[in-house]
């Protein structure tokens, strides 16, 4: 059965149709707004794969070529390659607020695509991808607690939008994707131009409201073809084993909660399960797995209830405490910026490099292809978190928390025409124990500013957390890897001293009220007042100059007129002037011309070389030429690269000259003055006026 469900946004009309294609998938809709048109399908296996106790959720988006009318351009010329970056960070988006809906005890593998065959370069697809994996698992027979409405949210001159086109978000002051259920926000990710906490928290409930259509629209569609949830066996839980689990477990995982360290804590909770385990051998044989479960379900608890009803956390901080911070700049000698930011035991080494135009990033989408002059790259490697397995490309992860850091960090970076760098950033993960991601932003505007790289003003991020039990609320500062795991909230913001610049969230409860998320924004900007603090007290600004090791670019302007004369035949000249001078050139339409080069005598020689091209002849000046041709009427003498000139048969000599050879012959060199230059830049030499002169008088 074909149904159709229609609302309109922002002046816009948005439908979703199901029952017209992809039938044999366990659920399919079509999602269009304007010209975009997003295809999201779900298919569900019957059978859990043996060992599975989680749920194998994947979530795939596609942006094809063909949809913006394009061919792609690698050498296959196909889509379907390695996602791009772009296509993980919207898979990562969809995935985010579907996973915590599905039941707990749903282990069957479970795929969602998403694919962009339509892009009108008007609407964006990313918020119609998240719709679309909603409605699809709301009409499917897939057990799920949604449906998940989102929006992106803008603002333009103060004014929130709703669904914004392209153009509108590169003029808006804030960009939000905003997604929740008909009473929870479940995740915002998104980012802003120094916006205050107050204006940020009208965003996201801005958003929240405007989603309400979109839910009623996946309602409507489930009400009318929406198929009966199918039966899987729920979980099991055995109270007597919990209860017997607690009574040996209770003390032992107490006394696991007390140790601040990491590692000892890790060491503790092992020996805790191993001697809980062995003691309820006999009577629960080959049932260390629900043991294992029970142990954790028993610390969450515990740990919940500490900083609940004691206020107490694991490492015995205050909740809206930050750990203890060390901040080393210039830590490393070679590269060109460095920094070590440590905060208790999360550690990022962040090193910045510097590179010319020829180090920019080209990214083709079907947005349009475009250069990008700042990257920035987080890597993870298992040493940090005590583990030894296979090193191997950056998964999801790594590639979504990058691209936060990114974002937070390209707010500051002044557009300088002065400062005409590459810029590339890396995170390098040492140690983790939570909020890694903001020490790389932390880490990272240190990093920039000792690299010499114009920065607006520093920048730091801190991750909040959040424990719920209904009645009492606790917001915590600078969450720990085991407080993200057992809290309720994960809540990344980063800024500078005037406002927030990005921010992630996920929740994982319903009802969160805004007041209380007003309460961690205003928490997390004394987080960050207090780590910009500490950050000053090593650096606070950038480095007057670039390191010394760095690429110096020097910037010379000529006439666009003479670029096609420095570049030559073929490139020619400008290859020449390259392997000469060791210098990267780089020309621009305007006449602006970039020379890279690590040697100052590269750079002065490659100056010398531009110059001596695109100089223009000057009237009564003596030039020492040579003669290119010779005509019954004169002589034309080459008296610069590419700039020519005449020499009337009358201008040869004092006395009458019969033929030119004569005097002159190809080939020759010869001291001219310029005598006259007419409009149309023909310039007229003559050898007589340059008679009594030598080329000591250049």
């Amino acid at each position: 059965m074909i149904k159709n469900v229609t609302t309109s946004t922002n002046g816009k009309r948005l439908n979703v149709e199901t029952g017209r294609v992809a039938c044999e998938a366990d659920g399919a809709v079509v999602v269009t707004m304007g010209e975009t048109v997003v295809l999201v399908t779900v298919v569900s296996t019957d059978e859990v794969r043996q060992g599975i106790d989680f749920l194998p959720l994947t979530v795939d988006f596609q942006e094809m070529s063909y949809a913006a009318g394009k061919i792609p351009g690698n050498f296959w010329r196909r889509d379907m390659g390695r996602p791009s970056e772009k296509e993980i960070l919207t898979s990562r988006l969809i995935d985010r607020p579907l996973r915590p809906l599905f039941p707990e005890s749903y282990h069957f593998e479970t795929q969602v695509i998403a694919s962009v065959l339509s892009f009108d370069k008007e609407n964006d697809p990313d918020p119609l991808g998240i719709l679309g994996a909603s409605a699809v698992l709301t009409v499917s027979d897939i057990p799920f607690g949604g449906p998940v409405g989102s929006v992106r949210v803008g603002r333009i001159n103060g004014e929130f939008i709703a669904f914004p086109t392209l153009e509108e978000q590169e003029k808006s002051d804030i960009n939000l994707i905003v997604a929740g259920t008909k009473t929870a926000l479940v995740m915002v990710e998104g980012d802003g131009k120094f916006v205050s906490e107050d204006d940020m928290l009208e965003a996201i409930f801005f958003g929240q409201k405007s989603l309400q259509p979109v839910i009623d629209m996946q309602i409507e569609l489930s009400e009318a073809v929406g198929k009966q949830k199918r039966q899987f066996p729920p979980a099991e839980k055995d109270d007597q084993l919990i209860e017997k689990v607690a009574g040996i477990g209770e003390p032992l995982i107490k006394e696991v909660l007390s140790c601040p360290e990491k590692r000892v804590r890790q060491k503790k909770r092992s020996e805790a399960i191993e001697y809980v385990v062995e003691s309820l051998k006999g009577e629960y044989e080959d049932r260390g797995r629900e043991i294992t479960d029970a142990m954790y379900d028993l610390e969450k608890s515990l740990a919940r209830h500490m900083i609940l009803k004691e206020g107490r956390r694991i490492d015995g901080r205050s909740l809206g405490e930050v750990r203890p911070i060390e901040c080393l700049v210039g830590v490393l000698p070679r590269v060109h910026g460095s920094a070590l930011f440590t905060r208790g035991e999360t550690q990022a080494l962040v090193l910045t490099t510097l590179g010319t135009e020829s180090d920019e990033q080209k990214i083709e989408s079907i947005y349009g292809d475009y250069y990008r002059k700042f990257t920035f790259h987080y890597n993870f490697p298992p040493f940090s978190v005590g583990e030894a397995r296979r090193l191997g490309a950056p998964g999801r992860r790594e590639i979504g928390h990058g691209a936060l850091a990114r974002r937070a960090l390209l707010s500051v970076l002044e557009e300088r025409e002065d400062f005409p760098y590459t810029v590339r950033v890396v995170s390098e993960i040492l140690e983790s124990n939570g909020s890694s991601s903001m020490a790389s932003v932390c880490g990272g505007s240190l990093s920039l500013m000792d690299a010499g790289v114009p920065v607006r003003d520093p920048m730091a991020g801190v991750a909040m957390g959040l424990i719920s039990d209904g009645d009492d609320v606790a917001i915590l500062t600078d969450i720990m890897g085991d407080e993200d795991h057992f809290g309720d909230m994960d809540f990344k913001v980063t800024g500078t001293r005037y406002g927030i610049t990005a921010l992630q969230m996920d929740i994982k409860i319903d009802g969160l009220k805004k007041e209380i998320m007003a309460k961690a924004l205003y928490q997390a900007r004394e987080a960050r007042m207090h780590i910009l603090d500490e950050m000053d007290k090593t650096l606070s600004r950038s480095r007057p100059e670039i390191s010394k090791y760095a690429p110096k670019i020097t910037i010379i302007h000529i006439k666009p007129e003479k670029i096609r004369d420095v570049i030559g035949p073929g490139g020619k000249t400008i290859r020449h002037i390259t392997v000469t001078t060791g210098a990267q050139i780089s020309i621009e339409d305007d006449g602006k011309v970039l020379i890279a080069c690590s040697e100052s005598e590269g750079t002065k020689r490659a100056i010398e070389m531009i110059e001596d091209i695109v100089k223009e002849a000057e009237v009564g000046k003596l030039y020492l030429g040579k003669v290119s041709r010779t005509v019954d009427f004169g002589a034309f003498v080459e008296i610069m690269p590419g700039s020519e000139g005449l020499i009337h048969i009358s201008q040869l000599a004092n006395e009458r000259v019969g033929k030119v050879t004569d005097v002159v012959k190809e080939g020759d060199e010869v001291l001219v003055k310029v005598i006259d230059i007419d409009p149309d830049g023909k310039i007229r030499l003559s050898r007589k006026a340059a008679l009594g002169h030598s080329v000591d008088d250049l």
